[in-house]
């Protein structure tokens, strides 16, 4: 990881550009002056532009706007969020020093290269663990939505056809590998076509 990318977006990053002792301050001369490559950008469309070549972020704004931008970001690459923690960036969040914070890490100026390369490196584990889990809570969720519409049309074929559940199962799944479908695809063609019928009967019961 040498590449980094540090978002400005707080009000006070113009005034502290015009001082020297806040300037040595920033994270971009602290990164830099501890061996990394650093990029700036200042709002959504530069750091859109300049992310690919990131190997982390670094956001140099308050606690609440880190939330939303760390959800824009993960749009566009997987990174590892980390928050840079200044007088500046500290006294524009401490209302909100309770909430749930987006991020993989907290950076300052006060770090020596050493802490700074190690806060980096755990920082990207903890991205990629939690990546990880988003996956394969995604992938817990499909599995719950697939089994949702194949009860459901396991209920309709023993309803329609008077059969057990297991018999139900055995219809979909060799209607599955006759037709070269996903089990799941088929249920849900059944379920539809069911409800379909079912609006169209009342229809016709109600006139």
């Amino acid at each position: 990881m040498r590449s980094l990318l540090v978002v400005h977006n707080h009000p006070t990053a113009a005034e502290r550009l015009e001082s020297v002792v806040s300037k040595q301050q920033l994270p971009e001369s602290v990164m830099r002056a501890a061996g990394y490559t650093v990029a700036t950008a200042r709002g959504e469309e530069q750091a859109r532009q300049r992310i690919a070549e990131a190997d982390a972020l670094i956001l140099d704004l308050p606690i609440p706007e880190i939330e939303a931008w760390s959800r824009s970001v993960l749009e566009w690459k997987v990174v590892p969020i980390l928050w840079w923690c200044s007088e500046a960036t500290a006294t524009l969040s401490v209302e909100a020093c309770e909430d749930g914070v987006m991020a993989d890490g907290v950076l300052s100026a006060s770090m020596l290269p050493t802490e700074i390369h190690w806060t980096l490196q755990f920082g990207a584990k903890q991205c990629f663990e939690r990546q990880q889990w988003h996956l394969e809570r995604r992938q817990l969720l499909a599995k719950i939505e697939e089994r949702k519409w194949i009860d459901m049309a396991k209920g309709i074929l023993c309803e329609v056809k008077n059969i057990t559940e297991t018999e139900a199962y055995d219809i979909l799944r060799k209607q599955a590998m006759n037709e070269r479908k996903r089990l799941v695809d088929v249920a849900a063609s059944i379920v539809n076509v069911y409800n379909l019928l079912q609006e169209q009967k009342q229809g016709r019961t109600k006139r």
